[in-house]
């Protein structure tokens, strides 16, 4: 059962009842409120318990007001009704002090005070107890009455700053990056950020939420009844005393921000009005929480569902469980970055002797210094730390001090969202930031280059290009009879029966072996210093990639080491051909010349032939020399480029196929990075990308 009374006076008047929502009127005293009334419940009883005269209405002298409420009320009320639109003079001037005549029934606009036709109809916005005007010393206080037809000025809506708005826009694009690549769970803080800004940001910005949170027994009630200056949260032994938020406000149009907070209209009330309360708390909503340590599950539930709504929180504690675990490992260790919207009040310093007070509140501050707290002192922003005691009214002065400076200022709600979003990016921060450099550099780049090449044989392909160069010119610029001599031989050589060492399978399966260790490597190269969901994702990527390469390696193999057309020669190549075919003619006429001297046919001359056998002889094998040694750097220049061409062949395939994905998610990583930075309010939040 909530543990609220209805803080409204003569609620069984049917005379005082408003037009429109059927809610009874509030008589108060000069002050604002019944006097000697303990509570709000006790207040009601005691309307119930007032004599009434023969009319029906309370006898003005036994109730806490006069006839002036009541006059005032029956002229706030719409025509037709005749019986509440006049009372007879004898029971309004009844008891009544001097110059209660001077608040006679009247008709709507006859003599209305200047003031208040200036100010027009006022909206309570579902609070139940009644703003009161402040009159002439001496004079009764006379509440206003709202009409049917009185409309409320919405107050202007809550307005971030340029930096805020940007770090809450980068914050949104960085959830829309991660969608992919992060689990619900993880962007569920980050999304409820936003959801909650851009909530608050459609409310009201003149009013700022302030909840009053605590443990059992710390006087959170006590401390919510000194600042509303009336009994509206009860009090008491039992625990515990309040089951759920209650709700009060200095200033209308906050309605709307009490609905966020899900308190029902019976839990919304209005503080004990007086100009100077009005100006130095005008704006203020000030929530009563239950138990944050409660033994009702609910309650604590409750607590933890406000705490995350309102603007700032003030933590009551009390000497004896100031240190408690629950209270700073759960609230305000966590809730240290929402220093600047914290206060921390020690209440019940009347039960400390001599300077005990100051001696535990030393003690209290360098426990927050513990939690990481920033504490508001010397003109550093932080939280607001004090000291008072809600039972005697020691420095809640103070405290209503703070408040009002804090309301005043009005960015308490932007405070409490950039805090909320720091908190939100610390906890993002091992899945977006890193301190070391990422990426793939050259290195890994011409590393993963080279293993494709040697899985297609990249090597081998140029050493057999270049073995083919030199064959060719060989065959081309040596002699003749050596080539039929190696003719020759190799037919005459018998067949060894030797198979060969590797087969064509066992020579795909290493290749296979080594395109798969490859993308391995460079997989595990570039998700180096990654956060592990990006990791993760460029390793998917690479593996990806990896699915049909080996065989596009080898149809690329294949058309790279296909022949064009002949093999470029070097200009020298023509004149050794035409060297080797003269030695050779050479060595054929020296012969037949001999033979024809043999057979009688020819004069003898053994020199000239001789001579002519001899260079032709000597000078092929010469040329055939000279030639293998001037086709060595252009046979090492082919080769070479047979090689190249492979390595860009395989390279380009390595790229397409796995590097150009692991860049794209290396790409994604960075763009989300900056975002990320943004959302830190640093542009070098994390290390670079390669």
């Amino acid at each position: 059962m909530t543990a609220v009374t209805d803080h409204t006076d003569q609620a069984d008047r049917p005379g005082d009842e408003r037009p429109g929502d059927g809610r009874p009127g509030e008589d108060r005293s000069e002050d604002g409120a019944p006097e000697n009334v303990p509570s709000a419940a006790g207040a009601e009883g005691q309307d119930r318990a007032e004599d009434t005269s023969e009319n029906g209405r309370p006898d003005a002298a036994s109730s806490g007001a006069g006839s002036p409420d009541d006059a005032e009320d029956t002229g706030s009320g719409t025509s037709g009704d005749g019986g509440r639109a006049a009372r007879s003079d004898d029971a309004s001037g009844k008891d009544a002090p001097e110059g209660a005549s001077e608040a006679k029934p009247r008709a709507r606009g006859e003599g209305d005070d200047p003031a208040r036709a200036e100010d027009g109809p006022v909206w309570d916005d579902g609070l139940i107890a009644r703003r009161v005007t402040e009159t002439a010393p001496g004079r009764y206080q006379t509440p206003v009455v709202e009409t049917a037809s009185a409309v409320p000025a919405l107050p202007a809506p809550l307005a971030y700053d340029g930096p805020l708005r940007s770090r809450l826009d980068a914050l949104r694009e960085l959830v829309g990056l991660s969608r992919t690549r992060l689990d619900s769970r993880t962007l569920a803080e980050a999304g409820r950020v936003l959801d909650e800004a851009a909530a608050r940001r459609r409310l009201s910005g003149e009013h700022t939420v302030v909840a009053i949170a605590g443990a059992t027994g710390s006087g959170k009630s006590q401390l919510f009844n000194a600042l509303a200056g009336v009994a509206i949260s009860e009090t008491g032994v039992r625990r515990p005393t309040t089951s759920a938020p209650i709700a009060c406000s200095w200033s209308d149009g906050a309605a709307t921000l009490i609905d966020r907070l899900g308190i029902p209209g019976r839990l919304r009330r209005r503080p004990l009005q007086s100009a100077e309360a009005e100006a130095q708390l005008r704006g203020l909503v000030l929530v009563d929480l239950p138990d944050h340590d409660s033994a009702a599950v609910q309650h604590r539930e409750q607590v933890d569902r406000v705490l995350a709504l309102v603007d700032a929180v003030i933590w009551v504690v009390d000497p004896e469980k100031y240190a408690d675990a629950v209270l700073h490992e759960r609230y305000l260790r966590p809730l240290a970055g929402h220093a600047e919207v914290t206060f921390v009040v020690l209440n019940q310093v009347d039960r400390l002797p001599g300077e005990a007070a100051d001696q535990v509140l030393d003690d209290l501050r360098r426990l927050l210094d513990e939690d990481g707290i920033a504490l508001g002192e010397y003109g550093e922003p932080g939280a607001t730390v004090l000291s008072l005691s809600a039972l005697t009214g020691e420095g809640v002065p103070e405290l209503r001090e703070c408040l009002g400076q804090f309301v005043a200022e009005r960015g308490a709600a932007a405070r409490r969202i950039s805090a909320d979003l720091d908190a939100a990016a610390a906890r993002l921060r091992p899945v977006y930031a890193t301190g070391r450099r990422v990426g793939l550099s050259e290195e890994a780049r011409d590393e993963f280059a080279d293993r494709l090449a040697d899985a297609v044989g990249a090597v081998a392909t140029g050493e057999a290009a270049e073995r083919a160069w030199r064959r060719n010119a060989n065959r081309a610029c040596g002699t003749p009879w050596l080539r039929l001599w190696r003719w020759y031989q190799d037919r005459l050589e018998p067949a060894t029966g030797r198979l060969p060492v590797r087969t064509p399978a066992d020579e795909e399966a290493t290749a296979r072996q080594r395109v798969e260790q490859a993308v391995r490597t460079v997989a595990d190269r570039a998700a180096y210093g990654l956060p592990a969901p990006w990791a993760q994702a460029v390793r998917e990527a690479a593996v990806r990639g990896a699915q049909g390469l080996p065989e596009a390696l080898d149809d690329m193999a294949t058309r790279a080491t296909t022949p064009g057309g002949r093999p470029p020669r070097p200009g020298w190549w023509p004149v050794a051909v035409l060297a080797q075919a003269s030695m050779t003619i050479l060595q054929v006429i020296g012969g037949l010349w001999l033979v024809g001297q043999i057979v009688g046919v020819m004069s003898p001359n053994l020199g000239v032939p001789v001579l002519l056998m001899v260079a032709g002889i000597v000078g092929g094998p010469a040329v055939e020399w000279s030639s293998r040694m001037a086709a060595r750097g252009p046979a090492r220049r082919y080769g070479l480029e047979a090689e190249r061409r492979l390595r860009e062949a395989a390279s380009g395939c390595g790229r397409a196929r796995v590097l150009d994905p692991v860049a794209a998610e290396l790409l994604r990583y960075r763009e989300v990075r900056e975002q990320y930075g943004r959302v830190m309010g640093t542009a070098t939040a994390v290390a670079p990308v390669r």
